[in-house]
């Protein structure tokens, strides 16, 4: 018998890639999470081009600290980019990572 919960719960950890963006799901926000506006996940500085939510009503942003999350609150939402194919992220809460690369310095965010 198929229970929804059960379907739910495993869902956590599901990984999707977005070209230089990572995109994890979780269970739940960190507690001190605070909302802030837009749809959009990374901003590319070199193209203009952005990793953003096409229906930014079906959507919030959290911010903990440095740290990124999403909540899709429709059935669906679909992430966009010039250069990348679609994809569609199902309801549920996630965490966004922007790819870093390593120089001998420092850890810096993947110009796009």
């Amino acid at each position: 018998m198929f229970n929804d919960n059960n379907f739910q719960a495993n869902q956590a950890g599901v990984l999707y890639r977005h070209g230089d963006v990572l995109i994890r799901r979780i269970a739940s926000l960190p507690v001190a999470a605070q909302k802030c506006v837009g749809a959009t996940l990374a901003h590319g500085e070199l193209t203009g081009h952005s990793h953003r939510i096409q229906q930014s009503n079906t959507v919030q942003l959290w911010v903990h600290g440095s740290d990124l999350f999403l909540e899709v609150k429709e059935a669906s939402a679909t992430l966009v980019h010039e250069e990348h194919r679609a994809i569609e992220l199902p309801q549920g809460l996630y965490r966004v990572w922007k790819q870093r690369e390593y120089r001998p310095d420092a850890y810096v965010e993947v110009m796009d």
